[in-house]
């Protein structure tokens, strides 16, 4: 059997042809095979003494393989990640990958933060890796090393130092991605399409407005959708509102969507039709969307240009 039968065979990849041409793989440990992973392992030639690794070795194994280098998308949702985040962006630096264009990187979680358990039903605390991340420096390279990616979608927490990509056009953020717990990456040159969906964490704590300050026309300078519609923030729809009024990025967005626009009276200073008539010109030259409730009090019809749903 090749290498890729045994993976295969293992049925933590599945693979998807277009002749003799592997043009997507997806990555998910298959737990009806662990028992006999770890002789699997050692046939690739890894260190099989610790399972938690197993997950990284099959891994290292698809992506080394030749027919990696003609993957278009890689799904890599990864159990082990305190161990397989490092290892596999280590992976797609190492080998040549210039075609990929769609790629997921992370990994399962309910609540941001929360301990996570391992493929042995050990757990660890991601807190531990503030600051550091668990890619850590092993991402040195690894956005040059994907030239052709469009569409990232990253999911997890204190995974990345930075998401540095020149090429992509399409981010979905599920979690705080990077190591300091910030939710947006510092520059974006080229994208156009950012997706947030960001709940409170573990402890309770929602995401604060003011990261949308974080989105700058100098780092997004072609950023025109932006979808916060699976967004919490740590404040009222009415301040988050105020928020995205004064953002620096909204004078060149096309769509915005948001989560919810429930607007009381307390919440507006009493006068809540007043207070979305005040901020209804910021948001005239897109087309705003609701994708939770819209309840106004004093009105069945909300002031702003919205379409729910």
């Amino acid at each position: 059997m090749t290498i890729l039968d045994e993976l295969r065979a293992d049925g933590s990849w599945r693979m998807t042809w277009s002749g003799e041409r592997l043009e997507r793989a997806v990555f998910r440990l298959n737990p009806d095979t662990a028992a006999d992973r770890g002789a699997l392992v050692q046939r690739l030639g890894a260190d099989a003494a610790d399972a938690q690794q197993w997950e990284s070795a099959l891994i290292e194994a698809l992506l080394g393989d030749p027919a990696a280098g003609a993957l278009r998308s890689l799904e890599l949702h990864l159990t082990d990640f305190h161990h397989s985040a490092r290892r596999a962006a280590e992976a797609l630096v190492a080998t040549a990958h210039e075609q990929l264009a769609v790629l997921y990187f992370g990994h399962d979680f309910r609540y941001l933060f929360e301990h996570q358990r391992t493929s042995t039903g050990a757990t660890f605390d991601p807190l531990d890796r503030l600051h550091k991340g668990f890619v850590g420096d092993a991402a040195n390279g690894l956005w040059e090393a994907l030239p052709g990616l469009r569409e990232l979608t990253a999911e997890g927490g204190l995974l990345f130092d930075d998401i540095d990509s020149d090429s992509l056009t399409e981010l979905r953020l599920r979690g705080a991605l990077l190591a300091d717990g910030a939710v947006f990456p510092t520059r974006a040159p080229n994208l156009a399409t950012l997706r947030l969906e960001i709940g409170p964490d573990v402890f309770g704590t929602a995401c604060p407005p003011e990261q949308l300050e974080e989105l700058t026309p100098a780092g997004f300078p072609r950023l025109r959708h932006l979808d916060l519609g699976r967004s919490e923030f740590d404040a009222t729809d009415l301040d988050v509102l105020r928020t995205l009024a004064e953002a620096p990025i909204l004078p060149q967005l096309e769509t915005l969507r948001i989560a919810g626009l429930r607007v009381e009276a307390w919440t507006a200073g009493g006068d809540p039709i007043g207070a979305l008539r005040g901020l209804a010109p910021a948001f005239a030259h897109l087309a705003l969307s609701v994708a939770g409730p819209v309840a106004v009090e004093g009105t069945t019809a909300a002031v702003l240009p919205i379409v729910t749903g």
